[in-house]
């Protein structure tokens, strides 16, 4: 491969910190791939920016390259595909860490929080495969979703996904608030 000059646009506030939603548009030499994620950890009370998910969607690290692994399962190299990432948020801030505050108390306060964004990102994984987008990630949550909470993010991502408009809000019985 020769050397080439490439360029990335990064909007400041992807770098904030807080409860964000996001898509991956992958182009590959097989066709669009999406990816659905979100910020907000489950089992610590961080909640970190869209552009730190980026890097580690890429990277090496096991435990943090979602993407890269779907990617290569499928035998596609990262190099062969082209990526872009549609975020929205923050939808909430990240807890605040307050001097002598417990893990305990952080986590009561991101709980719900956390819960309230991952609904919504089974109902938009979801949804953008019943679209017919290939959607090569499957989210798997329990919590329940709030309609009126999802009705502004699900029009905020159907400006970047349009047949997401032709899916009936909410999906199932099971995303009923």
């Amino acid at each position: 491969m020769a050397p080439a000059t490439h360029v990335l646009t990064l909007p400041g506030p992807m770098l904030r910190r807080g409860f964000w939603l996001y898509v991956w548009r992958v182009e590959t030499p097989a066709g669009e791939l999406l990816y659905v994620g979100r910020t907000g950890d489950n089992s610590s009370p961080h909640a970190s920016a869209p552009y730190t998910r980026m890097g580690q969607h890429l990277g090496s690290v096991a435990t943090q390259n979602a993407l890269r692994r779907h990617l290569e399962k499928r035998g596609l190299p990262l190099e062969a595909c082209d990526f872009h990432l549609v975020s929205h948020g923050p939808l909430y801030d990240e807890v605040a860490k307050a001097d002598g505050a417990t893990r305990a108390a952080l986590m009561a306060a991101h709980t719900p929080r956390r819960d309230i964004v991952g609904a919504m990102e089974k109902a938009l994984a979801e949804g953008l495969s019943a679209a017919g987008y290939a959607v090569v990630n499957t989210v798997h949550c329990k919590w329940r979703l709030d309609a009126a909470l999802w009705a502004p993010v699900r029009a905020a991502f159907a400006e970047h996904f349009p047949e997401l408009n032709a899916i009936p809000p909410p999906l199932t019985a099971r995303h009923r608030a």
